[in-house]
Formats: structure tokens, C-alpha cells, sequence
């Protein structure tokens, strides 16, 4: 009995122990909720009180399932910027701490789907299934995690090809007056990487809904969607959406090109992203600077265009070229927003509201248009048959304004502006219609040797056509050129010269006589 005593007794202690040792062991993982009251709510901002271990950039919860980011952190108060239907907040209300930034769901499953910048579907396709979630704010690849940009990110658009040649992982900014053909240009580029394999992110800022409703119908109508990603915020959302849509568009990319993929980012337009970034800061008391914009305008700029770059090879090599687009005012470049970003970007595609009215589309300017790395990244067949036609624009321009008034000009002159009138002619292209890289060296090369000279202005259209059809006669063994970094011989380009010439001998009529050359009407 007293064997069976000690038994259990021995039994207890150890079950005893083993309940201690489970009770020192455990750590709840439940903690307290921070919770704190608005005090004041007006357009998209929200001062809130009691919150005392919250961090800058933390998401905080308001009822309605609204959230919030916190923006200044006072000693006594946080300005939270708000990210929902803001008018349904009183004060009083309880904010609750996240404990964590603000973060966008990534995954293979955003690909052709129209979403927030919080995630959130705007197709009426369904949630997006996200793998999982990555903060908006990142900092940029360090200097010593980056490679050269010298793969072509090829636009499909002569004028910009041949002479501001964008390289994959460049920052090319698109500017121009309202309604000039800034947005077409990024559609048509993001059209022209249908079999590319690079993955295309379009970011509309503050955009008005039946206007991105046309570019997702178009995108969908060219079969773009198929690899693009379009994240939207409207005119009428809060003005904090509008802030953070290309810091969470970033991230998306971001995703990808850490898989080792080449991703295209869009911003349409930063013009409207300082604008709400002005409209935050000016209600949260911020001081304001030049044209009211707070001192660190530009700094909201360059941390997120400098999150685009090629990364070297050991760690993926993905790259991310980044178009962002800016508005200018009465085609003054030199404004504050613009200079800013012409800083921070690696070459700017200026649009010029009179070439526009004029006819010449794409509207580029491209005496005031620069790519400061793309020339390295261009391929040595555009370099070959286009080194020249840059010089040769800009010398027509020149002395375009000469004929007009009618005056009589020698041969040489005479000679440059037929060139350069050709040349404009060939440079024009409709929308949605890319040319493919043989087709533009067949039409750069004729340029270059003058066939389009004895071609009449009225004819150019049809010529021009006939040189893109002939183009898919070049030998394939002369396309592959095109394509790698070798350089084309004689003999390719006198057979590409050959295969033009005999396309335009319809079109061509004998030199014109030498004379005075009328004013264009």
C-alpha cells in the first residue's frame, strides 16, 4: 500500500513539474490593443490623439474599415493621412495601431487586373490572390547591386527608337502641354512589348474614370492586358490614394524584377501626385515653399525613381525602366515640378503642342528631347543607319523658318530641307500601330541614303508603307543582326537598300527642277 503511495505521489510531482515547465514556456502571443480617438477630421485628413507609441508611416484602422497612415507625429497629436471615405468619420471615433507600414498584396495573380493601390479590384473579376504583401515604401538597390543598361527597351515608335533610344532599367520622362500625346506614347509602348517578355505596370494618378476606362479598353482591345497590371486611382479619391498609387505600383514591379524579370512602370502623371502631395501637406500644416509645394517635393521624387535600375546578374538580373509623366504649362519646362524631375530622370521625350497642331504625330520635339543612356543601350544597326538623321533634322529646322518667307535659297540648302522634310514625313505614326525593328532599319536606312528624296511630300504616306511591307523580304540571317550587338557589313545594308529602293520605284518621280522653294502653306 505504501509502495502504491509513494507511486502516485511521484506521479503527481511529475505531472506537477511538467505543468511548470509548460507555464514558464508559454508566451502569450495576445497584446494589448493601442487604442486612441480622432479629434478632427477634414478633406482626406484625420488628427488623432492617444496613440502614443505610434511610428511615421504606420497604418492605423478608423471605423468603417477605413484606413489611414500616419503622416506627422507629434508630441501630443498625429496627422493621419486617409486612404477611404473619410466623411463617414466623426470625432470621437476610436483609431486603432496596425503595427505595421503601409503594404500592397503581390503576386502572379495581380497580372491583367485593374486594382487600388491598397489591392483591391476594380474588374468585378474577384479578389486578387495574393502569395504575399510588400511595403510601399522600399529603399532603392544600392549602387553596387546595379549592372550597365544595355538592352534596348524597344517602344515601337520610330522617332524615339532611332533618336532617344530608352535602355531597359532607364528613367525616361514624357512631357508636354495638356493634350499632346504624352499618355498615347506610353500606350504604344506598352502595346509594342506584346512578345517581349517584360511585364508592364500602368499607374494612373488621379485620373478621370472614363479616361482609364478608355486605356484599359484599349489595352484589352491589343491584347496588352495579358501582361499588364493596371493600378488606378480616380479624380474624386482621396488625395493620401492618390500619394501612395506609384510607391505601391513600384512594389509590384519590384516583385517581378526580383524574380528576374524586365517590368515597364508607367506613372500617368506626377504632375497630379505633387498636386495631391501639396494638398496633404498644406492641410497638415506643413510649411509650404516655391508655388506652395513643401521643401521635400523633390525628395518624394527621387527615392521612388531611383527604385528603377538593372540589378546585376547575381541577384536576378531584372530590370525596371520607369516612364514617368509630368504636365507642363504653356510649354514652360523650366517650372518647378519639371526641372525637378528632368534632374532626377535619365533623358526626357519632349511633346510640343505646335508640331502637334501642325499634324506631325508623335508630336516629339526632338531638339529639346534627350536620352542620356540610351545610346548605349541602342543597338549597333540603329547606331549604323540613324547616326546622322538626328543632325540632319536638326539642320532642316534651322532653315525651315528661311523658306517660309519665300527667299531664294542655293542647291546645298534647297538639298537639306527636301531632306528634312522626308525625313519628318517618315518620322510620323499613327496610334497603336508599332513598327517592328526591321521595318524601322528598312525605313531609317532609306532615309539616310536619300531614296525618299525624289518621292513627292503627297506620296510619302504610301512610299513609306511600301518600304514597311518590303521589309519582311530582308534575310533572316540579316534580321538576327539586327537583334545582337554586331554590326551590319556592306553587304547587309546594300541588300536592305536594294529590297527599299525597289519598293519605292513606283513612287518616285525625276528631281525636281532647281528653283525657289514656294512657302509652305
Amino acid at each position: 500500500m505504501s509502495m502504491n503511495s509513494e507511486s502516485l505521489l511521484q506521479m503527481f510531482e511529475n505531472a506537477l513539474a511538467d505543468i511548470r515547465h509548460v507555464r514558464d514556456a508559454f508566451t502569450p502571443t495576445l497584446t494589448p490593443k493601442e487604442v486612441g480617438q480622432i479629434t478632427s477630421v477634414t478633406t482626406g485628413i484625420a488628427k488623432v490623439s492617444g496613440l502614443p507609441g505610434v511610428g511615421f508611416e504606420e497604418v492605423l484602422k478608423f471605423p468603417g474599415n477605413v484606413y489611414g497612415i500616419a503622416f506627422n507625429v507629434d508630441e501630443d497629436e498625429i496627422g493621419a493621412v486617409l486612404l477611404g471615405d473619410y466623411w463617414q468619420l466623426h470625432a470621437g471615433d476610436e483609431v486603432e495601431r496596425r503595427g505595421h507600414v503601409m503594404d500592397v498584396p503581390v503576386s502572379d495573380g495581380l497580372i491583367g487586373r485593374v486594382v487600388t493601390p491598397l489591392g483591391r479590384p476594380l474588374d468585378g473579376r474577384g479578389p486578387v490572390a495574393a502569395t504575399q504583401r510588400l511595403p510601399i515604401e522600399r529603399p532603392a538597390p544600392s549602387i553596387m547591386n546595379r549592372a550597365p543598361v544595355t538592352v534596348p527597351l524597344q517602344t515601337g515608335i520610330k522617332v524615339i527608337d532611332a533618336l532617344i533610344p530608352i535602355g531597359r532599367g532607364q528613367r525616361e520622362l514624357i512631357l508636354g502641354d495638356r493634350q499632346t500625346g504624352k499618355t498615347a506614347i506610353a500606350l504604344d509602348t506598352i502595346v509594342n512589348q506584346r512578345g517581349q517578355n517584360v511585364l508592364c505596370v500602368y499607374c494612373a494618378i488621379g485620373q478621370r474614370a472614363s479616361g482609364v476606362a478608355k486605356v484599359v479598353a484599349s489595352l484589352r482591345d491589343h491584347g496588352a492586358m495579358e501582361y499588364t497590371i493596371v493600378v488606378v486611382t480616380e479624380g474624386n479619391d482621396p488625395p493620401g490614394l492618390s500619394y501612395i498609387a506609384p510607391y505601391a505600383a513600384t512594389s509590384i514591379a519590384e516583385y517581378f524584377m526580383e524574380q528576374g524579370r524586365d517590368v515597364l512602370v508607367v506613372y500617368d502623371d506626377l504632375t497630379h501626385h505633387a498636386r495631391a502631395y501639396r494638398e496633404l501637406s498644406l492641410l497638415l500644416r506643413r510649411p509650404p515653399g516655391r508655388e506652395a509645394f513643401p521643401g521635400d517635393i523633390f525628395y518624394i521624387h527621387s527615392r521612388l525613381l531611383e527604385r528603377a535600375t538593372h540589378l546585376g546578374k547575381e541577384f536576378g538580373g531584372g530590370s525596371l525602366t520607369a516612364l514617368p509623366i509630368i504636365e507642363t504649362e504653356a510649354q514652360n519646362i523650366s517650372a518647378y515640378i519639371p526641372t525637378n524631375l528632368i534632374s532626377i530622370t535619365d533623358g526626357q521625350i519632349y511633346l510640343s503642342p505646335s508640331l502637334f497642331e501642325l499634324g506631325v504625330l508623335p508630336a516629339v520635339d526632338v531638339g529639346q528631347s534627350v536620352s542620356r543612356v540610351g545610346g548605349k543601350a541602342q543597338r549597333s544597326a540603329y547606331r549604323a543607319v540613324a547616326g546622322d538623321l538626328k543632325l540632319a533634322y536638326a539642320q532642316f529646322e534651322e532653315l525651315e523658318t528661311f523658306a517660309r518667307f519665300g527667299a531664294r535659297l542655293d542647291d546645298d540648302t534647297r538639298k537639306i530641307i527636301e531632306h528634312g522634310r522626308r525625313i519628318r514625313a517618315c518620322l510620323k505614326q499613327p496610334e497603336f500601330a508599332p513598327v517592328s525593328v526591321p521595318a524601322q532599319i528598312a525605313i531609317l536606312l532609306a532615309l539616310t541614303e536619300e531614296l525618299f528624296d525624289s518621292v513627292p511630300l503627297d506620296r510619302m504616306t504610301g512610299a513609306e508603307h511600301a518600304v514597311h511591307e518590303a521589309a519582311a523580304n530582308i534575310p533572316a540571317e540579316v534580321c538576327a543582326r539586327f537583334e545582337s550587338a554586331t554590326k551590319l557589313n556592306d553587304e547587309d545594308r546594300q541588300t536592305i537598300i536594294e529590297i527599299a529602293r525597289s519598293s519605292l520605284a513606283p513612287f518616285q518621280l525625276p528631281t525636281p527642277s532647281k528653283g525657289t522653294i514656294r512657302r509652305n502653306s
